[in-house]
């Protein structure tokens, strides 16, 4: 007989498998309920993405301990010191525009004309040195 894996693990497993179907519903999703889900995703008090960032953390502090118990190298603790470093900086720049994204789930007010057409902004792309 196998063992099953402890209910920690069996519970990542279950996260990542329902992340898939949210990037699926994510993928399918009619514009308002797109909103709704990256906005939910975005937040960082309360959304994945936050989340996410604790538990890389927490993982980053794992390793620390195990790499100065001389477990693990001290490559996986600057690893993931880095992922959750690079996750927390990508989770604010995000936040400022999270509040943007969620108004676009709000309903808009009837309108007594038609609204303009949206126009498209130029792409700013920005670098970090």
């Amino acid at each position: 007989m196998t063992d099953l894996p402890p209910s920690s693990v069996r519970l990542a497993d279950h996260i990542a498998r329902q992340l898939s179907l949210l990037t699926q519903c994510l993928s399918q999703a009619p514009p308002r309920e797109a909103a709704q889900i990256l906005g939910k995703v975005l937040d960082y008090d309360e959304g994945v993405l936050g989340r996410v960032t604790e538990l890389v953390g927490t993982g980053s502090r794992f390793a620390q301990d195990h790499s100065q118990r001389g477990i693990l190298g001290p490559e996986v603790w600057l690893a993931l010191g880095r992922a959750a470093n690079e996750l927390d900086s990508v989770g604010v720049d995000l936040d400022e525009h999270t509040d943007t994204i969620k108004q676009l789930a709000k309903p808009s007010p009837a309108a007594t004309s038609p609204a303009p057409a949206p126009v498209a902004s130029a792409m700013v792309v920005r670098r970090r040195g």
